[in-house]
C-alpha cells in the first residue's frame, strides 16, 4: 500500500479523535506525517526550516530530530515550541530576512489570522528561491470548520458560540471573528494559482489520500469534503506558469 494512501488517513483520523485527550500523540502523528511530506520534496538534513504559528513541541522535536535548524515563530511567547529557542512575533510581519528560509512552515494557523493574505505572502517572502512552503489550514466549511463548536458552526458561528457556552458554561477559545476566521479552500487556491512568484508542488486535502487531490478542483465540493487544505508550493525568483 502506498505510504500516501488510504492507510495514512486512518492513521491521521485515528490521531485527530484524541486531540482533547492525548494532544501528545495527536500532534507527535501530524509532525511525522508533515515531516514525510516534505522530505518527498527534500532532505531536511541541515535545513533552516522556520515554523510560523508553532504552538506544540512535537514539529519541533520531529523536525530536529531529522537534521533540521528548526526555528519556531509564535505571537505567545509562552507556547512550548518556544521554551528551546525562539521568536515571539506576528506572521504578517516576521522578524526575517528576504529569502532566508529553505522551508517555511505553517500549520493550522491561518484560519487564526484576520488577514490570510498578509500572512501567506509574507510566509512567501522569507523562503529562499527553490525554497518550499508548506501551507495548511482548516477551511471554514470543514466538518471542523468551527473547531470545538463543530459542526454547529454551520448553522452559523455566532449560534456555535451560543450553543457551546450553554453547554460548558465557559465560551469556546475559537470564536469566530475574534479568535478564527473564515478562510476557504477557494481563496487559498486562488492565492497559491495566481501569485506571483509560487509554483504549486502539491495542493490537496491534507488528511486524505493522495488520490483524492482531485476534491480541492471541484467549488463548493471542495469546502465540504477537504476538511483541511494542504498547500506545499516553490518559491520562484520570476513568475512562471502555474499548475493546474
Amino acid at each position: 500500500m502506498s505510504p500516501d494512501g488510504l492507510r495514512r488517513s486512518v492513521r491521521l483520523f485515528r490521531a485527530f479523535l484524541v486531540e482533547q485527550t492525548e494532544p501528545d500523540h495527536f500532534y507527535g502523528t501530524l509532525a511525522r506525517d508533515s515531516a514525510d511530506l516534505v522530505e518527498q520534496q527534500m532532505s531536511l538534513r541541515g535545513k533552516l526550516v522556520v515554523d510560523v504559528g508553532a504552538g506544540p513541541m512535537e514539529f519541533a522535536q520531529e523536525f530536529r530530530r531529522r537534521g533540521a535548524r528548526y526555528m519556531a515563530v509564535d505571537l505567545d511567547p509562552d507556547v512550548p515550541a518556544l521554551a528551546d529557542g525562539g521568536v515571539a512575533a506576528g506572521a504578517a510581519a516576521l522578524p526575517f530576512a528576504s529569502g532566508s528560509a529553505d522551508l517555511v512552515f505553517s500549520s493550522n494557523l491561518l484560519e487564526h489570522v484576520r488577514s490570510p493574505q498578509v500572512v501567506a505572502d509574507e510566509l512567501l517572502r522569507i523562503a529562499r528561491p527553490d525554497g518550499l512552503v508548506f501551507l495548511s489550514y482548516t477551511n471554514w466549511w470543514s466538518p471542523w470548520g468551527g473547531h470545538e463548536t463543530s459542526p454547529w458552526h454551520w448553522l452559523g458561528g455566532r449560534r456555535a458560540i451560543a450553543r457551546y457556552t450553554r453547554k460548558h458554561g465557559h465560551p469556546p477559545k475559537n470564536r469566530v471573528g475574534e479568535t478564527l476566521f473564515k478562510v476557504s479552500v477557494a481563496w487559498g487556491m486562488r492565492w497559491a494559482h495566481r501569485t506571483p512568484g509560487v509554483r504549486v508542488v502539491s495542493a490537496r486535502p491534507r488528511y486524505l489520500p493522495r488520490w483524492a487531490a482531485f476534491i480541492v478542483r471541484v467549488p463548493v465540493v471542495r469546502e465540504v469534503l477537504s476538511w483541511n487544505l494542504l498547500l506545499l508550493v516553490r518559491r520562484e525568483d520570476r513568475e512562471s506558469p502555474r499548475q493546474d
